[in-house]
Order: C-alpha cells, then sequence, then structure tokens
C-alpha cells in the first residue's frame, strides 16, 4: 500500500515555532528610524573592512578559497599566538557553528542543556537533530546561572552543555570563579559550549573569556561572531577555537569553499583595524553608562549589563512598548521568544541614537 511523503518525514522535524531573527527597519513614513532592536554595531563597519569588500567585490566570479586557512591565520595573530591555526574554525556567522557544532556531535535522543533566558537558536537547531532539550532556567532575579540545577541534570545522554557570558538577552556574564568551578566538575566527555560573541564588551573584573580553559585542554568551544564588534553581521561570518583533538573532530564537517571570498577579505581587513574596534567599544561603553542613568532617573527597571544592550522590564506591556517607541522612531525587540517573557532588548546605540530612546523614553514617563 501506498503511503503518504508525510510517513518518511522525522518526528523531530514536525512543525513547531521557529527561531524569528530580527526585523528589518520598516518604512515609516520617511520618518527617521534608529535600529535598536538587532545588537549591531553603532558605528555601521570597520573602514579596513570595507576597503577589502570593494577590492574582493572585482573577484565574485572566482570561486574562495577551499579552505579557511587564511583567515583562521590572521585569527592567530589577533590572538597574540596563544592559539595554533589548527584550533579554529570559521563558518557563516556564530549560529553556523552552532549548528556545525550539533551535527558533529548530537545523535537523535542526545541531551543539550542550555538555560533560559537564552539565544533561541541553541534549543531550535537542537532539535533539528533530534535531541532532547534540558532547560536550566537562569536564577531570578539576577539571571545568574544555576551550576547545581545543571550539574544535577547531567545523564549519560548529555553531550552539549550551552553558555553564554555575556549572555543575550540578559546581558548577564558567569564570573570566573563560577566558571572555574562549573568546568571542574563536568565530566570531560561532555562538550561546554561557550557563546562570546559580545566578549569585547565586557569590562568586569571577574569577566574571563574560554581561551584560558581552552589553553588548558576543558572540552570548550567558544564561539565568536564578526556581527558585533566588527560591524560585519551582512556578510555572515564567525568562528570558534577550542582544543586541537576537537577541531580536528568538527573540521572534518566543514564544507570546502565555505566561505565567501567577500567575507573572508571583509573579516580579515576588519581584524587588523585596531582603531575601529577600540572606537566601538568606547562608544558602546559610554552609551551604557548614559542609558543606565537614564533608566535610573526615569525609573525604569533594567538588569546591570556586560553587552551592547540592556534588557528592561518596561512599564508597558512589551509589545505595546516596543510599538509606543517605535512611533517616536525607535526600533527595540521584545524577547519573549528568548524566554524573558515582558522584557524588551534595548541595543546601544551611537550618541544621537541613545538621546533619541531618551526622547521617546521621556515622553512615555
Amino acid at each position: 500500500m501506498s503511503k503518504e511523503i508525510e510517513s518518511i518525514f522525522k518526528s523531530h522535524l514536525q512543525p513547531k515555532k521557529a527561531y524569528e531573527g530580527g526585523k528589518g527597519i520598516p518604512s515609516n513614513g520617511g520618518q527617521k528610524i534608529y535600529k535598536l532592536s538587532s545588537n549591531e554595531n553603532p558605528l555601521g563597519q570597520s573602514p579596513l573592512a570595507t576597503e577589502a569588500l570593494i577590492a574582493a567585490a572585482k573577484n565574485v566570479h572566482i570561486y574562495p578559497d577551499q579552505t579557511d586557512i587564511r583567515l583562521r591565520n590572521a585569527l592567530v595573530k589577533d590572538f597574540d599566538g596563544q592559539l595554533t591555526e589548527d584550533q579554529f574554525i570559521c563558518g557563516n556567522s556564530g549560529s553556523e557553528i552552532i549548528d556545525m557544532i550539533l551535527r558533529a556531535f548530537i545523535n537523535e535522543g542526545d541531551e543539550v542543556i542550555f538555560s533560559n533566558p537564552c539565544f533561541l537558536p541553541y534549543s531550535v537547531f537542537s532539535r533539528w537533530y533530534g535531541a532532547k532539550q534540558v532547560d536550566i532556567p537562569l536564577r531570578e532575579p539576577d539571571y545568574s546561572l544555576d551550576v547545581e540545577g545543571i550539574l544535577a541534570s547531567i545523564t549519560d545522554r548529555t553531550k552539549i552543555i550551552f553558555l553564554t557570558s555575556p549572555n543575550n538577552p540578559t546581558g548577564t556574564y558567569i564570573p570566573r570563579p563560577v566558571l572555574d568551578d562549573f568546568l571542574s566538575r563536568i565530566p570531560k566527555n561532555i562538550v561546554v559550549v561557550l557563546d562570546e560573541v559580545y566578549r569585547h564588551f565586557a569590562d568586569a573584573e571577574d569577566y574571563v573569556s574560554g581561551l584560558p580553559y581552552v589553553q588548558e585542554g576543558h572540552s570548550l568551544i567558544a564561539i565568536n561572531s564578526f556581527s558585533k564588534t566588527y560591524g560585519l553581521a551582512g556578510q555572515r561570518i564567525g568562528y570558534c577555537y577550542t582544543t586541537l583533538k576537537i577541531a580536528q573532530y568538527i573540521r572534518q564537517i566543514h564544507k570546502p569553499f565555505l566561505l565567501p571570498h567577500t567575507s573572508t577579505e571583509a573579516a580579515i581587513g576588519a581584524l587588523n583595524d585596531v582603531e575601529f574596534i577600540q572606537k566601538t567599544v568606547r562608544t558602546v561603553l559610554e552609551g551604557r553608562e548614559f542609558l543606565a542613568e537614564t533608566f535610573d532617573r526615569l525609573g525604569i527597571k533594567y538588569w546591570p549589563t556586560q553587552a551592547n544592550f540592556f534588557l528592561v522590564d518596561p512599564p508597558l506591556p512589551e509589545l505595546e512598548f516596543a510599538d509606543f517607541l517605535m512611533k517616536h522612531g525607535v526600533m527595540v525587540r521584545p524577547v519573549s521568544q528568548f524566554g524573558a517573557p515582558g522584557k524588551v532588548r534595548i541595543t546601544i546605540g551611537d550618541q544621537e541614537a541613545n538621546k533619541a530612546l531618551v526622547a521617546a523614553l521621556e515622553k512615555l514617563t
């Protein structure tokens, strides 16, 4: 007897709510719109990256490099030689790196641990591979990591634990003593994925990236992106670094000709633009201080942040609050989808954008 095509569909790929990225700037009757909804670089993109893009555009009829070795070598330089080129893996955005890691390690029925509120692709992408999703929520009210809860949830099927520092959408981070303790208690056959795409904006004394843990040989993969600090969100390029053993394993599924020529050249150019990186970080830190003072003055509840955005508890329902700001030319992002119901994430912009946000908030309060 003939069966319908649905009979061969994978059960874990049945239609469910998918990840929805940030929206583009809509036409708003000629009104200027400040997009503070997608955590993009407030200064645009690196001038050196632009120059590299223009030069690369002349050769888009030619296949790109077969491997990512040139970008990996540039990353070695950026990390001051503390890692080898074989410890880096590059892909089309940090999101693709997440997908690559899941493809490499997850079989149907394996378990993936994450902590909401967090970046939605941890759960959405793991579902694609039939993983059992284990959510150990961040502890309220400060959104700190529930170390004991995660440790207690580990089983023989646990393959990956997702951590984020600084975390999207809360802006919170994992202090070094907490991460030291956590990693010392994790079985060696579990991969800890540390998403650190906002690390350049973290200035807390006890903030730590994944670098020292990789150097010590922990089974840790640190994910990074060129979308935030470097201003290359539209080029969709990211990378991770890890131990040599893990990198060599994952590299087996790295496709040839994966990175577009333009993305590779732009990323290399951006890495070389130290002045732009410093200016970006300075702009974000100054804007962070300015907006925190404003929220305090206006009585708007927010969480201290180590990223280039704030999580706020708005004085109106989240969608109503977002609509109000949109009418005043400011786009922000409700983050119920990220596991923070009723909350809104606001990107730190340049001075003009930040002042436009404040003007709109003052009309509300």
